[in-house]
């Protein structure tokens, strides 16, 4: 069982048991395309390419057949779940005046969320993600920038800033991204939240009529339009934040199975509850031309 479970015990604590300061609810689940999938795998989004009009030079000319190119994207199931006990002595009642059940359910399920954010991290800039009919194909991230050269922001020896922000969306411009459709995330650390304290650009009401922090929670301001998601395990490398800008048609969250609870007892360990959760789900980028990669010293 969990062995802190004793600090609880009423003789030492009030009543009141309060969780340890943790992220309680999935950060990108709101800022992704969800869809419910069933299967050893399952695609994600059937993609279908643009095309264009053939311009017509004659009378009675042939039908023009211009194919539309296809594509789709998979995505695999991964399993998550997380157990405690909880032993009738510390339950209430005996040693302690507030039940635990309730906070091990919230703490189960915050651990389901946050491994929800973490499939969707991995999966922007994945080195094998799935592509094509039966999904045999494998879709690599840095090959796609190396050819592109427009999705990827160099770090110039510099933390996140206005000129970055700004390359980035010019960069999803440049593929036809609509960005008046759909919402720009970003996803960063506190190092560029306290980067971007720094920009005059960012803090001066000359530029927004937004305040730097919105409200005692401490908010982060969209800026230039984007929307910003803390996120402490952005990917890194050396010394090298790699943080994703991405509009939600980008990338993609498979639910396989949500996140469920269950609290009951288990007669193997002296009848102690036992409070578990669980979720499957699998995450992809579904298209490379709408995620921009900025890096970030």
């Amino acid at each position: 069982m969990g062995d802190e479970i004793t600090v609880g015990h009423s003789e030492e604590y009030s009543s009141n048991v309060n969780l340890l300061a943790q992220q309680m609810d999935s950060r990108f689940r709101g800022a992704v395309t969800v869809n419910n999938v069933t299967g050893k795998g399952a695609q994600m989004m059937n993609q279908v390419g643009s095309v264009r009009a053939q311009k017509r030079t004659s009378r009675n000319a042939d039908t023009p057949l211009i194919p539309v190119p296809h594509d789709a994207r998979w995505v695999i199931p991964a399993d998550y779940e997380w157990a405690d006990l909880i032993d009738y002595q510390d339950d209430i009642g005996v040693r302690s005046i507030v039940s635990f059940e309730s906070s091990y359910v919230q703490a189960g399920a915050a651990a389901s969320n946050r491994a929800i954010d973490d499939e969707i991290m991995a999966a922007i800039f994945s080195e094998t993600t799935k592509t094509g009919e039966g999904g045999d194909t494998t879709t690599d991230w840095a090959t796609f920038v190396a050819a592109t050269t427009q999705n990827k922001v160099a770090a110039s020896g510099a933390g996140l800033n206005a000129a970055k922000i700004k390359a980035g969306l010019k960069a999803l411009r440049s593929h036809n991204v609509d960005l008046t459709s759909e919402p720009v995330f970003c996803a960063i650390t506190s190092e560029q939240i306290e980067d971007l304290q720094l920009e005059d650009q960012y803090i001066n009401y000359d530029f927004s009529d937004e305040r730097a922090l919105n409200g005692s929670a401490g908010t982060i301001k969209p800026f230039l339009g984007v929307r910003f998601i803390h996120y402490e395990d952005v990917t890194k490398t050396g010394s090298t934040w790699r943080v994703p800008m991405w509009v939600p048609s980008g990338v993609g969250l498979g639910i396989f199975s949500d996140i469920k609870g269950r609290v009951s007892e288990r007669n193997d360990k002296s009848y102690a509850k036992q409070v578990y959760t669980c979720t499957t789900i699998g995450a992809t980028r579904l298209e490379e031309n709408k995620i921009v990669e900025i890096e970030c010293v």
